[in-house]
C-alpha cells in the first residue's frame, strides 16, 4: 500500500483534509480485514437505495446545471444507469469473489501442489468523475469499487456545481466517510486530490487532463484507470439502411446534445450518398425536435465556455470552406437566448483535415460527414488518427465488418448501432491509447478494482528433494534439467 505520509501537504488545509480522511479510510479498512460478501452488498444498497430515494434532488440538480436537460434523460441515463450497476453486482459478487484454480506446473500438480488465486481489494480508490454525465460516472464505478470490498473517495466536476452538491448529499447519507468520502470545489481542489496516495485511482474526463493526472499519480506510483474520449467515428456502408442507420446515429448524436465521449464524432459515407444522408439527418431531427429553443427535450450546452467552444468551431469550418448545415426544423433565432446555451444539430458537409471539428473531439451537436470512393479508405483514415473510444459501423457487409473488426482498434464496437454497448453490463467498458486505458463494468470492473492474488500451495512430498532442486545437484537435478528444457 501507498503510505499516506508520502504526500506533501504544505499545511494546505484542502490536502490536510483529504489526507486525514484517506489515513482513516485505509486504516479502518485495514482493521477490518476480510472484507465479506454481506459487508460489500449492504455498502452497495445503502448506495443503490440512497440514489432512489434522491432520484427527483439529482434530476432537478442536472437541470439546473444544464440550464435544460429533460428528466426522462436523466433518469434514464443517469439515475437508472447508476441503479442497474449496483443491482447487477449484488446479484454476482459472491460469484466474482469464488478463488479461482489454476494450473500447477508439471509434476508439481500432479505431486499434491495446488494453484488459486483469490481477489483482494485493492484499499482506497480515488474516482474523480465528469460533468456530463455526473451521476451516472460516480455511482456506477462505485458499484465495482465498493463489489470488489474497497473504500473510496471522490471529487466531483465543479462544472456541475447543483449536481455535486446533490451526490455529496447521496454520499453522507448512505456511507460513513470511512467507507466512502467526497470532496467538492474547484480545480485546486482537484489538483490536491489527484496528488493523493490512492491504491488505485479512476478518472473520467478529457485526454488533456488525464496527463496532468497521470503525472501527479506517478509521483506516488498510483496505478490509474483513466476513461477519456476521442473522436469515435461512423461507417456506413453501401450495404446499409440509410434510415434505419442514421435514425440510430442521430439518437446518440443529439442525446445529451452530443456531450457523450461515445457521441459519434464524424461519418464517412459513400459518396453518391452523401445527400441522402444528409436529408435523412434532417428529417429525423425534426422528427424528434420540431423546435429546440423552447424544448424542454432538448439538451442546452453545459455553460457558456463550451457554448463558446461550438459556436467557434462552426465558424472555424464555415470561414475554411465547408458548407454548415443548421438542422433548425422551426427555423428559430438561438443568436439571442435566454439562459440556456442551445445549439441546433449542425451538420459540417466535406469537412477539411485543418478543420478544428476534425481535429479535435467535438463533444457537442455538431456533425462532421465525409465521404469515400471505396470502404477501404475508411480504414485508412481510421488508422491515421488517434485511437477512437469507440467505433461504429453500419452495414451488412459481412467481409467489411471482419475488416473493420480486424483491422482497426479501438476501445469498444457497435454493430448497426452507436453508445449501446456501454448499456452492457457484462461488457467491459474502456479506451485505448489516447482514448484511455484499462476498463470497467461487471466483472472486469471488479478485477479492475482488485489485486489478483496468486497463492500456491505445496503438497506435503519433499519436492525440490525428489526433482533435485536442492544442493548438492546430480542425476535427479540433470534428469529435470531435461524433462523442463524438451522441445
Amino acid at each position: 500500500m501507498n503510505a499516506p505520509q508520502e504526500l506533501n501537504v504544505d499545511n494546505d488545509p484542502i490536502s490536510e483534509a483529504m489526507l486525514q480522511a484517506l489515513k482513516a479510510q485505509r486504516d479502518d479498512y485495514i482493521a477490518e480485514g476480510f472484507v465479506s460478501a454481506e459487508t460489500r452488498i449492504d455498502r452497495m444498497r445503502r448506495g443503490m437505495e440512497a440514489v432512489h430515494k434522491h432520484q427527483d434532488k439529482l434530476v432537478e440538480a442536472l437541470n439546473a446545471d444544464f440550464s435544460c436537460r429533460p428528466k426522462e434523460l436523466s433518469m434514464l441515463t443517469d439515475v437508472a444507469a447508476s441503479i442497474q450497476p449496483f443491482k447487477s453486482a449484488m446479484k454476482h459478487v459472491r460469484k466474482w469473489m469464488k478463488p479461482e484454480k489454476r494450473k500447477s506446473t508439471f509434476p508439481m500438480g500432479l505431486l499434491g501442489g495446488r494453484s488459486r488465486i483469490e481477489y483482494q481489494p485493492l484499499g482506497v480508490v480515488g474516482v474523480i468523475s465528469p460533468w456530463n454525465f455526473p451521476v451516472n460516472l460516480t455511482f456506477a464505478p462505485l458499484a465495482d469499487i465498493l463489489a470488489a470490498g474497497n473504500r473510496a473517495m471522490i471529487k466531483p466536476s465543479e462544472f456541475t456545481p447543483h449536481t455535486s452538491e446533490a451526490i455529496a448529499e447521496v454520499v453522507k447519507e448512505a456511507w460513513d466517510e470511512k467507507e466512502v468520502a467526497i470532496f467538492t470545489g474547484g480545480p485546486e481542489v482537484g489538483a490536491a486530490f489527484s496528488a493523493l496516495p490512492f491504491d488505485h485511482m479512476l478518472f473520467t474526463g478529457a485526454t488533456s487532463i488525464a496527463r496532468h493526472i497521470m503525472a501527479a499519480a506517478a509521483k506516488n506510483l498510483v496505478p490509474v484507470t483513466l476513461e477519456l474520449g476521442g473522436k469515435s467515428p461512423v461507417l456506413i456502408s453501401r450495404s446499409a439502411d440509410i434510415k434505419k442507420a442514421v435514425n440510430r446515429i442521430m439518437l446518440g448524436k443529439t442525446m445529451n446534445a452530443g456531450q457523450i465521449c461515445l457521441a459519434p464524432d464524424y461519418l464517412m459515407v459513400p459518396e453518391e450518398k452523401l445527400d441522402e444522408v444528409i436529408a435523412e439527418v434532417q428529417a429525423i431531427v425534426a422528427e424528434m425536435y420540431p423546435t429546440l429553443l423552447a424544448n424542454e427535450q432538448y439538451t442546452s450546452v453545459v455553460n457558456d465556455r463550451h457554448y463558446q467552444r461550438l459556436t467557434d468551431n462552426i465558424e472555424d469550418a464555415r470561414t475554411k470552406g465547408a458548407e454548415v448545415i443548421p438542422c433548425n426544423p422551426g427555423n428559430e433565432d438561438f443568436a439571442n437566448q435566454q439562459g440556456t446555451h442551445k445549439i441546433p444539430p449542425t451538420i459540417i458537409k466535406n469537412p477539411t483535415e485543418d478543420m478544428r471539428v476534425l481535429e479535435e473531439e467535438i463533444f457537442g451537436p455538431l456533425l462532421p460527414i465525409k465521404t469515400y470512393k471505396d470502404f477501404g479508405e475508411t480504414i485508412d483514415y481510421v488508422n491515421a488518427k488517434p485511437r477512437p473510444l469507440a467505433l461504429y459501423y453500419f452495414g451488412e457487409d459481412a467481409g467489411e465488418e471482419r475488416a473493420v473488426l480486424d483491422r482497426t482498434t479501438s476501445g469498444g464496437v457497435c454493430l448497426n448501432d452507436v453508445i449501446m454497448h456501454i448499456m452492457q453490463e457484462d461488457l467491459p467498458f474502456g479506451g485505448v491509447g489516447p482514448a484511455g486505458m484499462g476498463s470497467y463494468h461487471g466483472y472486469d470492473g471488479f478485477k479492475t478494482f482488485s489485486h489478483a492474488k496468486s497463492i500456491y500451495k505445496q503438497s506435503k512430498l519433499d519436492v525440490a528433494g525428489l526433482g533435485g532442486m536442492r544442493p548438492p545437484y546430480g542425476s535427479k537435478t540433470d534428469s529435470t534439467i531435461k524433462m523442463q528444457t524438451k522441445i
